[in-house]
């Protein structure tokens, strides 16, 4: 299908209460399939991301580039729900919305008087998403934290980092970029699909930690059957061997390579002209690569380190085996050719911001491929086409709610 075709979710309105990450990215991904998405704000609580580093542009609540790129193509209000006449706008908007998001911690909303109860009577069938840290129930219930205190908590900081380390975080909050947001956009799907069905909405509820078990699940079953606890291995893997990153040529270039089979282990020492390991008895079988696995990784990064990286991996795919560069932001936006070839990243510009490049969908359906379609928004951009053209309000209304401070 053309790429001004019709996308599979055009019709659907999400009203989005969501910020920082894991929210935000998943009523991205519903829109880059056709959704349209109000992002809710207020400017007595910004969305740290319109504010965060880093920024591109003018500086001011415009610039946040971590914000434009998990919100490009959504729609702004303003809307300060602590006013008390923001409950009924906010409930207009609810009935004329197919999808509800938001991961506040749990009884906010409520606090507000938009709890899943308050939203089904004004519209019976809406679909509510929520996504707290710790789900709605249990003892954990009203604690809170980012996808950095998520990850730990689900347990994968633990076997994060090398064993002289302590427990060391993924940089990023890996939960809110990967797991959760698409946990999330699955269950809005499947909502969706139940209320064709049925013509009945549902409440979601998605505990972030949880979703991010799934990312250890092996570690977790590991224990219950065998009541091993996992530990730090670095670039180790408990069942390969080699497995790691290893130095190649140049500053700070590495390659990622990892042997699964014993077929891999022959075409990897005869790529590397090392026939003479396969008949070393310290690596004669897996067993025996893993228990020498230290020695066995020098073996190798005296071969890569004469190489480039990108030499590295062209030569092991050659040969069958699973290896890759580890690229830098440079590397994919300037060198990698497989990003330029599937237009992965795409440049557009903001009227603040300036011009950046934005990520697009992994996912590419033959059909319905699905398509950035504009850039983030202005806080409050859209108030006047919102409040008037979508709630009929008059501008008098509008612009006495601005005087009020309902709309900060």
């Amino acid at each position: 299908m053309a790429q001004n075709g019709r996308l599979p979710l055009e019709g659907i309105r999400v009203l989005d209460f969501g910020w920082y990450v894991a929210v935000p990215l998943n009523s991205r991904a519903l829109l880059d399939y056709g959704a349209e998405v109000i992002k809710v704000e207020t400017l007595t609580q910004l969305d740290p991301l319109r504010t965060g580093f880093p920024q591109t542009g003018d500086m001011g609540v415009n610039s946040g580039s971590t914000y434009n790129a998990y919100n490009c193509g959504k729609m702004c209000v303003t809307l300060n729900l602590r006013h008390p006449k923001a409950r009924e706008l906010a409930l207009r908007l609810v009935a004329v919305s197919d999808v509800v998001t938001d991961n506040y911690s749990p009884g906010v909303m409520e606090k507000y008087g938009l709890g899943y109860a308050d939203l089904r009577r004004v519209k019976p069938d809406i679909i509510a998403l929520s996504a707290p840290m710790a789900g709605l129930m249990g003892p954990l219930r009203d604690y809170r934290a980012l996808g950095i205190g998520i990850q730990h908590l689900a347990g994968v900081g633990y076997i994060t980092g090398h064993s002289h380390q302590p427990p060391g975080p993924i940089p990023l909050s890996y939960p809110d970029y990967t797991c959760n947001p698409y946990h999330g956009a699955t269950a809005v799907l499947a909502a969706l699909r139940h209320r064709r069905l049925t013509g009945k909405g549902q409440f979601i509820e998605l505990a972030q930690y949880e979703s991010t078990v799934n990312f250890i699940g092996p570690a977790v079953l590991d224990f219950s059957v065998n009541g091993r606890v996992a530990e730090r291995t670095g670039n180790a893997s408990p069942y390969r061997a080699p497995h790691g990153v290893y130095r190649c040529q140049g500053d700070d270039r590495w390659c990622a390579i990892t042997v699964t089979s014993e077929g891999e282990w022959k075409a990897l020492c005869q790529a590397m002209g090392r026939a003479d390991l396969l008949e070393d008895s310290r690596f004669a079988t897996l067993g025996s690569r893993l228990q020498h696995r230290e020695e066995l990784d020098r073996e190798v990064e005296v071969w890569t380190k004469e190489r480039a990286a990108e030499e590295v991996m062209r030569l092991l795919q050659s040969a069958g085996v699973p290896a890759g560069v580890v690229q830098t932001g440079e590397d994919m936006i300037e060198r990698d050719p497989q990003y330029k070839a599937r237009g992965f990243h795409l440049k557009m510009s903001h009227p603040e911001a300036g011009e950046m490049w934005y990520h697009t969908q992994a996912a590419r359906l033959s059909k319905t491929p699905g398509r950035m379609r504009g850039r983030a928004p202005l806080l409050g951009e859209h108030n006047d086409y919102v409040y008037q053209q979508l709630l009929g309000m008059s501008e008098e209304e509008v612009n006495q709610c601005l005087v009020d401070g309902v709309l900060e």
